[in-house]
Parts: structure tokens; C-alpha cells; sequence
């Protein structure tokens, strides 16, 4: 095709997603294919149980361009994206989660909005299918940050985004928890970077369950957040 203008490494976080990665690694090859002039798929194995480490063997020797980095033990989903963001070779950066609550097809929106004017192409959920319960969580999580850290993006919590990847060559992660995605749209909010969002298609958790909606693990959020909001918000550490 010839308006494949960009290099692009797509990546997933895995943690026991085994029921799911080979599904979502086959549809972002398929898909890059299409939109890439040049790709790489980077699969982050976060300590994963063996059926999960043997699905990925499987797919290293199926899928073109793949990359298996291992974690011998759980560093947490920042510490994944950090591998992933820091592992990546090509101009634009593109990740969701391996659990199939996203399309890969749909990376194909975000490549179509990429432009000159653009550093961050960020999905929004049109509709969040989660249980009620987590809606609501997820509501205030939303707002909460939104008014503690001043950033204008509708959805922080939607990791489906496309990124230049030179944004990441002076900018250090700190956390290994969810909250890494807050620290790092705050950083890029307060140095100018430049946004634009795309609707994406929010489905049913069909394998596994989340690492994050249990008391002890939100509560250590709220901390990581005040913390956080200090250091950016105070301190100007960005």
C-alpha cells in the first residue's frame, strides 16, 4: 500500500493470558501487515504460568517479526508496559492488553489519525463492558485524576493507544502498577505533547481476571497517586 508511512512495534503485556494472546497476536499481524511499512510484535511474558509460556513458544515459531521478553518473576502491568515502551524499535508504539478487551483490527483507526500535528493517537471505550461495579470505580478513577493532574484526554484508563516512540527517549517510568498510565499521560500533558482520540470498541472480558479491583490493591493506588500528584503537580518532576 502506498500510504504506509510508518514503523511501527506493537506490543502486549502478558500475564497468563493464554487463552487469548494467539488470537490478539495474529490479528495485530494481520493488521499491520496492512497499515506498516515495517513492524515488530513484542509479547512482554510477566511471569506467566507454563500453559501461558508454552502458548508463546507456539507463536514464536508461527508468527514473522516476534519478540518474547521474559519476566522470570511478576514486576506488575507498569513494569510490563516499561519493558515494551523501552524495548521498542520502531518510529510509533502501539499496545493494548492481551486479555481481548480490545481489537487490534481497530489500530487501524489510530494509524488513519496519525499525522505530522499528532504524538499520542488515544482511544476512548464507547462503551465500557464491565460490570457495574467496575464502571463506577472506574468512573471516579477517571475523574479523580483528571482534576488532580489537569489532563484533558475522556479516558485515561483505555490502554489502546499509538505513541511516538521518541517520546519515551528522555522520559523515565517510575511505577510498576497501573498507575503507570496516569504518571505517564500526566508527563506527556505537561510537556506539550500533542493528543488526539479515537472511539474504540470495548468487549467482555473473556480469559482471566484483573490484577487491580481488590481493596489492598486500590488502596495502594490512592497512595501511588498522591505521591505522584506531588512530585508532578509540586515538585514539577516531569
Amino acid at each position: 500500500m502506498e500510504n504506509r508511512k510508518y514503523s511501527i512495534s506493537a506490543f502486549f503485556p502478558v500475564y497468563n493470558d493464554w487463552g487469548t494472546i494467539p488470537s490478539m497476536t495474529l490479528l495485530a499481524e494481520s493488521v499491520l501487515k496492512k497499515v506498516a511499512k515495517e513492524y515488530e510484535i513484542i509479547l512482554i511474558d510477566d511471569g506467566s504460568n507454563k500453559l501461558t509460556k508454552k502458548i508463546l513458544e507456539e507463536l514464536a515459531l508461527k508468527v514473522e517479526n516476534l519478540k518474547i521478553i521474559t519476566h522470570e518473576h511478576n514486576k506488575g502491568y507498569g513494569g510490563a508496559l516499561k519493558s515494551g515502551f523501552y524495548n521498542a524499535g520502531y518510529e510509533l508504539i502501539f499496545y493494548t492488553d492481551g486479555d481481548a478487551q480490545y481489537n487490534p483490527l481497530e489500530l487501524e483507526k489510530l494509524v488513519n489519525k496519525m499525522n505530522d500535528n499528532v504524538d499520542i493517537v488515544n482511544g476512548y471505550k464507547i462503551s465500557r463492558q464491565d460490570p457495574l461495579y467496575r464502571k463506577i470505580i472506574g468512573r471516579l478513577y477517571h475523574f479523580t485524576t483528571k482534576i488532580m493532574f489537569k489532563f484533558k484526554i475522556r479516558d485515561v484508563d483505555c490502554d489502546f493507544r499509538l505513541i511516538r516512540r521518541n517520546l519515551f527517549d528522555n522520559l523515565e517510568l517510575k511505577y510498576n502498577s497501573g498507575v503507570i498510565c496516569v504518571e505517564m499521560i500526566s508527563k506527556f500533558t505537561a510537556r506539550g505533547a500533542r493528543f488526539l482520540e479515537v472511539p474504540v470498541t470495548h468487549y467482555f472480558r473473556v480469559s482471566g481476571k484483573s490484577q487491580f479491583f481488590n481493596f489492598k490493591r486500590i488502596f495502594k493506588t490512592g497512595v501511588h497517586l498522591i505521591k505522584l500528584w506531588y512530585w508532578i503537580r509540586v515538585k514539577k518532576q516531569y
